[in-house]
């Protein structure tokens, strides 16, 4: 099985890798939609051979990203339920769609920024499940995407290619660590801006 997925693989790749920068978005989008590619690595490539260009590649990989996980959110809107019960059992199940019902955007956005072995596609039929609003899905993938692999880009840059396996690494190792910087930051990064409206609102209405 892991043969023909390689096979499969090398073959998106000599497919996809003459279209240049749109390939980007293809990579991303069969990641997203069906069949899981090294896209991290893809990216670093890409940014490693034209790093001037690494804000329009991220922005095409997060595009590509959105735009495939549609297929598993249509697969999770009509019966996604029972095929996630099955997979991660009833408690974690509900722990996640309690998260959706709270906070659908960060609850979608977030696993989007993390690197393999996280399990996206879970969360993104969890979206499904939850009836998420179609255009904060497409919002929340993208910029949760698009902040990954600006990072990435600027990791490659300074460290080269070779960060990739190191990132995987540590976020295999210590994931929950990872999720837990990250969930942090962004609410502290969401705190920010809430205030910042607050004080614009009362100045605007002052």
């Amino acid at each position: 099985m892991k043969h023909l997925l390689h096979k499969w693989t090398l073959l998106i790749l000599a497919l996809l890798k003459p279209l240049g920068i749109w390939g980007v978005m293809g990579f991303a989008a069969v990641d997203a939609a069906f069949l899981g590619m090294p896209l991290d690595a893809i990216v670093a490539g890409y940014v490693w051979a034209n790093p001037h260009r690494l804000l329009l590649y991220s922005a095409m990989a997060a595009a590509g990203s959105a735009l495939g996980s549609i297929v598993i959110y249509v697969i999770g809107y009509k019966s996604g339920e029972v095929l996630l019960m099955k997979r991660m059992g009833e408690k974690r199940f509900n722990k996640i769609k309690a998260a959706f019902d709270r906070h659908e955007f960060l609850a979608l956005m977030l696993p989007s920024m993390l690197p393999p072995p996280t399990p996206f596609k879970l969360f993104v039929l969890s979206a499904g499940v939850a009836e998420m609003r179609f255009s904060h899905f497409l919002m929340a993938i993208f910029s949760g995407r698009f902040l990954r692999f600006v990072v990435l880009s600027f990791l490659v840059i300074r460290y080269g290619p070779g960060i990739v396996g190191f990132i995987g690494g540590m976020v295999h190792n210590h994931w929950r660590y990872v999720i837990a910087a990250v969930a942090t930051a962004c609410l502290v990064g969401w705190w920010i801006w809430r205030t910042r409206k607050l004080k614009s609102a009362r100045k605007a209405r002052g």
